[in-house]
């Protein structure tokens, strides 16, 4: 069971598992025995809104680090996600084609998007956030973006 990181800022609590790494832009990304698992954080889904719609590459895709790798249609806005790490897409997650909401309701288990297969594991986490690194920064944005309002 992951542990979290956890903050509220205004009336929104975000968590961060702190058993993953992370993008800046928000994707989580969990080492699985040559291959990585990759999902939304809570506060790029509760940032987004209720997802819609989840378009995820199909399994056999070949990755570049930055490629897209999903697409986002929430209600309030549509988001393209870049891969994490050069790759190719083992499996999608089946369950988000009758159940997109599961990104907002359980984007650490459940709402996953895709597992990719790796090669150099060393390499791709070098430019990843650890889980305390991307809790600083989303803590940050959180409450600029509640400055905002």
């Amino acid at each position: 069971m992951a542990e979290f990181l956890e903050t509220t800022v205004d009336k929104f609590t975000f968590k961060v598992a702190t058993n993953r790494y992370y993008t800046a832009e928000g994707l989580w990304v969990l080492s699985e025995d040559h291959a990585v698992r990759i999902g939304v954080s809570d506060y790029l889904q509760q940032r987004s809104g209720d997802v819609a719609f989840a378009e995820v590459k199909p399994a056999g895709t070949a990755l570049a680090m930055g490629d897209e790798v999903a697409a986002l249609e929430t209600i309030k806005v549509n988001t393209s996600l870049s891969s994490p790490v050069n790759g190719t897409v083992k499996e999608t997650n089946a369950a988000l084609e009758s159940a997109p909401e599961l990104i907002n309701t359980a984007p650490y288990g459940d709402g996953w998007l895709a597992v990719i297969d790796i090669a150099g594991w060393e390499q791709a986490c070098a430019s990843l956030l650890t889980a305390e690194q991307y809790f600083d920064q989303m803590k940050s944005q959180a409450e600029q973006d509640v400055k905002r309002l």
